[in-house]
């Protein structure tokens, strides 16, 4: 059996991992390269294999670093199945033709042909299956199974058997436990030969994870009493939603006060919706408050924003004001009006909740950057900038060497993928020194004999 890796070495996204046995080929993940653009320039360079070639492709959840080519993988050819848990199936589509306009400006901005079409992703949706968490997928010599991740709603760990061998890909671990969703699974059963581990943070500890609602309230607290306007970049999927549930109990708490809240994105608004449909998929705690008909995800003084007229109504709305919009990393989306706006006020302050890849401009502000440019503007940064990593759906270090010790036992190898290079570096040798077990830091298209 061999395991070559197209993606998501040395850089956190772009995740596309092939498996060959037999004369099959099955793929886990096929994302898009992201950075200092929405979309990379390699994102519009051929694929390095033939797609006609791939038999199935499982997908471990709805983030564009993971689903984000399979339209174009369509387009050159590609006619088998696609596998992931119904959730990221749903999510899935409304991430795609969210971002189909988006692409198509980044095509133009590289003078190439648009990725794909909405036709492209209709025909994705119709190759495309929906498998419950640990109902097993036989595709040729390959014994699938899909795990709870516990990074977003429907996120997977995937579980593959051939050949007498056994591999498990992580897909995006969570940040565990999470608001909303069930913890991740661990695969002590699994007896895994190989692992392959995604380390966005595999060089960081998120601290005060358990304090993360207490910064929110102070950071609302400390923006209202300025009378400025806090504006969160934030991902559509999980980490809006997130926001919600602890906004909703902060304002049933009192322990804030209530000044108007704005969802500012189509797409989170429509992802939102999904939630309730998988209710089952939440942790207990979470199930317990919607079974007793409590909107978890909504309260009043919230306000959805789905038109254009809509969004722009929002400079009407005096401060103080919160106002949660994409892009999660600031490289596109409607959030950039509002940076426009806002950066240059004192009063005002930029929320950070989640990774901010190098290159990105939210990463920029994040390091301190005095100016930003803004649609061709320079806009000086002068609001107050904070950053709450224990919102990250990503387990950090400790984390991630937790899920892996689980495994210790079995394993012949790990190989450390998904991370900037020096958190893959860090997590690798982590994995070396604290569980005597052999980990190595894949490169771009490396083909491996398991």
């Amino acid at each position: 059996m061999k395991l070559i890796f197209f993606g998501g070495t040395g850089e956190a996204t772009g995740s596309n991992y092939v498996l060959e046995s037999g004369g099959m080929k099955i793929m886990v993940d096929c994302g898009l390269h992201q950075g200092s653009h929405y979309a990379e320039r390699e994102n519009f360079e051929p694929f390095p294999y033939d797609a006609r070639s791939i038999t199935a492709v499982f997908v471990t959840h709805s983030h564009l670093d993971h689903i984000g080519r399979l339209p174009s993988l369509v387009r050159a050819g590609f006619e088998g199945k696609i596998y992931s848990t119904g959730a990221t199936k749903d999510f899935a589509e409304l991430m795609l033709l969210d971002s189909e306009h988006l692409l198509a400006r980044e095509a133009e901005r590289e003078a190439r042909p648009p990725l794909y079409t909405t036709e492209d992703i209709m025909h994705v949706r119709r190759l495309w299956d929906g498998v419950p968490y640990h109902r097993p997928v036989d595709v040729g010599p390959f014994h699938v199974e899909l795990f709870d991740a516990g990074h977003i709603l429907g996120s997977a760990i995937v579980k593959v058997q051939a050949e007498g061998k056994t591999i498990i890909f992580s897909g995006d671990l969570g940040n565990f436990p999470a608001p909303i969703i069930q913890p991740t699974e661990f695969m002590d059963a699994a007896n895994a030969d190989y692992c392959v581990v995604e380390s966005t943070y595999g060089d960081r500890i998120h601290e005060n994870v358990d304090q993360r609602k207490e910064q929110l309230e102070r950071a609302i607290e400390a923006t209202v009493k300025a009378g400025g306007t806090l504006m969160v970049p934030t991902f559509a999927m999980e980490r809006t939603q997130e926001l919600l549930y602890h906004l909703h109990q902060l304002f049933e708490e009192g322990r804030i006060p209530r000044v108007p809240v704005f969802i500012d994105s189509p797409l989170a608004i429509k992802l939102t919706a999904i939630y309730k449909k998988y209710e089952s998929y939440f942790n207990k705690e979470t199930q317990a408050i919607a079974r007793t008909g409590d909107d978890i995800l909504n309260f009043p003084g919230l306000r959805l924003t789905l038109t254009t007229e809509q969004s722009k109504e929002i400079n009407g709305v005096q401060p103080p004001k919160v106002v949660i919009a994409g892009s999660g990393m600031s490289n596109g989306g409607r959030i950039l009006h509002h940076e426009q706006r806002y950066l240059p006020d004192p009063k005002s302050t930029i929320l950070f909740v989640g990774y901010q890849a190098a290159g990105s401009m939210g990463r920029q502000i994040l390091d301190g950057a005095p100016e930003v440019r803004i649609f061709g503007e320079a806009i000086p940064v002068r609001c107050k900038v904070i950053n709450i990593p224990g919102y990250s759906a990503h387990a950090d270090q400790p984390h991630l060497l937790e899920w892996v010790g689980h495994m210790r036992h079995t394993l012949k190898k790990v190989f450390v993928v998904q991370g900037e290079p020096q958190s893959s570096d860090a997590l690798a040798r982590k994995i070396i020194d604290t569980l005597a077990v052999t980990a190595v830091v894949p490169t771009r298209n490396e083909t491996v004999e398991l």
